[in-house]
């Protein structure tokens, strides 16, 4: 068993309205025909969205719009099927179990790829680090750039937003965790 699906096992309960629900969790599991079905009620969606704003979904340069943005919406929530473009600094000090580097990025794309927010994008994949492995410590950073600021509201296209979890060690020991900050530079 691979160590995302060893995570999504001891989720528990959802203990927050912004958190996902356990329907969305479980369509992991859903038939192709499930998934046929599921498609073709976003696109009606996205159909009734482009009438809303007085468009014609029938007419030339609109026809494949419904179904192109119905994938694209999929493959932007994947996480919650499947296992950043932002940046996010993984780092753990190992108890007994080591994993292979290439495994820290596909846990933290399970979480980034769903409708999130960074602060808790952070915390999910710092928590699941230390549930898989049980290591001395995990430290996680983040640097994003958030659409809201960038497209609307104050417009500040070079605003970053940085977030982070420290547990274990990294929470309770300076000299861990201002290493592991001098290594990802986060002070500049």
């Amino acid at each position: 068993m691979s160590a995302p699906n060893q995570y999504k096992n001891s989720i528990g309960p959802v203990t927050s309205s912004s958190d996902p629900s356990t329907q969305t969790r479980t369509r992991q599991g859903e038939s192709q025909e499930q998934a046929a079905l599921r498609l073709e009620k976003m696109e009606g969606a996205v159909r009734n969205l482009l009438e809303c704003i007085g468009e014609d979904p029938g007419r030339d340069g609109l026809l494949d719009t419904p179904s192109r943005y119905a994938k694209a919406l999929l493959f932007l929530t994947k996480g919650y099927h499947t296992n950043l473009e932002d940046i996010m600094h993984i780092g753990y000090i190992p108890s007994d179990t080591v994993i292979g580097l290439s495994k820290l990025p596909r846990i933290a794309e399970v979480f980034a790829r769903r409708l999130q927010i960074q602060e808790r994008l952070t915390k999910q994949v710092a928590d699941a680090i230390m549930d898989i492995l049980r290591p001395q410590g995990v430290a996680v950073v983040m640097e994003s750039s958030h659409l809201c600021m960038v497209m609307r509201g104050v417009e500040k296209t070079s605003a970053m937003t940085l977030t982070s979890c420290m547990l274990g060690c990294f929470e309770r020991e300076n000299k861990a965790r201002d290493e592991f900050i001098h290594f990802v530079g986060v002070n500049r």
